[in-house]
């Protein structure tokens, strides 16, 4: 009898695949939210444990040291110990970690806390991105990405909001005790609806025993450095501090070093070999500009807000969350017209409309209206999805099964990278920027200027009605100085925009680089 040559079907989990994306997101929303819920609560942290605030800030990079160092690794843990059991062990970890985190009586055991939380939610993003994938048809994956987009774009939207709510109305801890009862729940549901494919449990039982220590040593230097760098780096005025410099040449060492070993070595802890894919190796260069415009965006307009308008932080925040209600609304029209519409269409008129929102807040003024803050935030909601989905459905598509696991963590990672450097990268413009534009604005107010001086004598004699006319000529040069910094200021913001804007137009060629996507295709996955 000859053998049939009709291929396999391809594998399909049991439980239906919106109860496997209700469980996975539930607790990739948990974990993406606590990147950004924390911010805002800084200050109450460190008064209530009698710490610096330089000290505080630990709770923020200790989570994202630990959180970037598990990312690129999820994919061999996944193979390595089974992908359902790693999963649960993680959503476990994490809400066990979060009570330690709320009840933490020190600043050192919170950041211990953290460490753990970090490590535990690493991997939660590029696991549910893969099973998502996995768990859809090829023809629904589009909506699948947007499913999960809306967990890791919307969610750093109302972290700061959240935070901020929870902070003044209630104490800081609850940020951490809310974690609770989402994670028993997502524990309980990925427990009943989760399953590993069969080409896991194969690839386990070829890799078993076999644990790339080199690869995790490199790795560890490489990203553990790199982030405080980023993270610390403006405080001490960068490449000024020696300490910063030798960071910086180990980060760059251990990458270098990293990429080298993994390339070779027969069981990498992460196949890089997957960017030989175009799709992916472009798909991967772009979420890493989304991340900076995102996670930058997330930043420095509170900042503007609070710090040149006199917004509070729940203020800015409730200004700010119409972006979020943009992107839960494009994620659900995207999701349903991906596959029907090229790609590249979709991704390329993403980023035009990014850089459009993005100059749009490059306009801004001191005498703006919160309308000119919310339509240009909702614009960006609406972009963040119009890249998103289609830019990881392409990244994905032409990857077999059993690589999207890695692929993920490699993704997902150098959006974290992109945001990280993001913010470093324009926080450092826009304090560096005020001091640039506060000399060249210094030069205008000069004692032989007319304008200045009417200026200043309209001051004095407004001020000379409640005191002296000594204290009112000093009082005067002080609100001139203050408005010259205010002005300074504002022009930095305004740069550090533009160079968001420009990002996201140079990405423009990069679409050009992916391949045409057909129109109602049902991409054939490898097994």
């Amino acid at each position: 009898m000859a053998a049939s040559s009709a291929p396999a079907a391809p594998w399909t989990p049991l439980a239906n695949p919106w109860l496997i994306a209700a469980a996975v997101m539930l607790a990739t929303f948990m974990e993406v939210l606590d990147t950004s819920v924390a911010n805002v609560a800084l200050p109450h942290m460190a008064g209530s444990l009698a710490a610096t605030q330089d000290e505080s800030t630990w709770v923020l990079t200790s989570y994202l040291v630990s959180n970037a160092i598990v990312l690129p690794m999820t994919g061999w843990l996944a193979t390595t110990f089974g992908r359902k059991r790693f999963l649960l062990v993680c959503v476990t970890g994490f809400t066990l970690a979060s009570a330690a985190c709320g009840t933490a009586p020190t600043m050192a055991l919170l950041v211990l806390a953290r460490v753990l939380q970090g490590a535990a939610g690493g991997a939660l993003q590029p696991l549910s991105q893969a099973i998502l994938m996995e768990s859809f048809p090829p023809h629904k994956r589009g909506m699948a990405m947007a499913v999960f987009g809306m967990g890791v774009v919307v969610a750093p939207i109302i972290g700061p909001l959240l935070g901020g709510w929870i902070t003044d109305n209630m104490s800081w801890r609850w940020i951490f005790f809310i974690n609770l009862p989402v994670g028993i729940a997502a524990l309980l549901m990925c427990q009943t609806f989760l399953e590993d494919p069969p080409y896991l449990l194969e690839a386990k039982s070829r890799r078993a025993g076999k644990i790339d220590y080199v690869g995790f040593l490199f790795m560890v230097a490489w990203l553990s450095t790199l982030q405080i760098v980023l993270d610390r780096g403006q405080e001490v005025d960068w490449f000024a501090a020696v300490w910063i410099r030798w960071f910086s040449g180990v980060s760059l060492a251990s990458m270098l070093a990293f990429i080298w070993w993994e390339l070779r070595t027969a069981h990498p802890l992460v196949d890089l070999r997957v960017l030989r894919d175009r799709d992916f190796a472009a798909c991967t260069a772009m979420i890493a500009v989304v991340g900076v415009v995102l996670y930058s965006a997330i930043t420095l307009l509170p900042l503007f807000m609070q710090n040149l308008m006199g917004y509070s932080a729940f203020d800015s925040g409730m200004a700010l969350s119409p972006r979020g209600i943009g992107a839960i609304i494009a994620m659900i029209f995207v999701g349903r017209i991906i596959g029907k519409v090229d790609n590249r269409v979709l991704i390329g008129g993403g980023f035009v409309l990014m850089a459009y929102s993005s100059y749009r807040f490059a306009e801004i003024n001191l005498d703006i209206s919160i309308a000119a803050i919310i339509w240009p935030s909702v614009l960006l909601g609406l972009s963040m999805a119009l890249v998103f989905v289609p830019l990881t459905t392409q990244a994905m598509s032409n990857l077999a099964n059993e690589q999207m696991g890695n692929a993920a963590g490699i993704f997902n990672l150098m959006r974290n990278i992109g945001g990280s450097v993001g913010i470093a990268a324009l926080i450092a413009v826009v304090d560096r920027g005020a001091q640039a534009h506060q000399m060249l604005l210094g030069g205008h107010l000069r004692a032989d200027s007319p304008r200045f001086q009417a200026y200043l004598q309209a001051l004095q004699t407004y001020l000379a009605r409640h005191a002296d006319a000594v204290t009112a000529k000093l009082k005067a040069m002080g609100l001139a100085y203050d408005l010259l910094v205010q002005q300074a200021t504002l022009l930095a913001y305004m740069d550090s925009f533009r160079v968001m804007a420009y990002l996201c137009l140079l990405c423009i060629p990069g679409v050009l680089l992916l391949r045409r996507s057909r129109k109602g295709a049902k991409p054939v996955m490898g097994h």
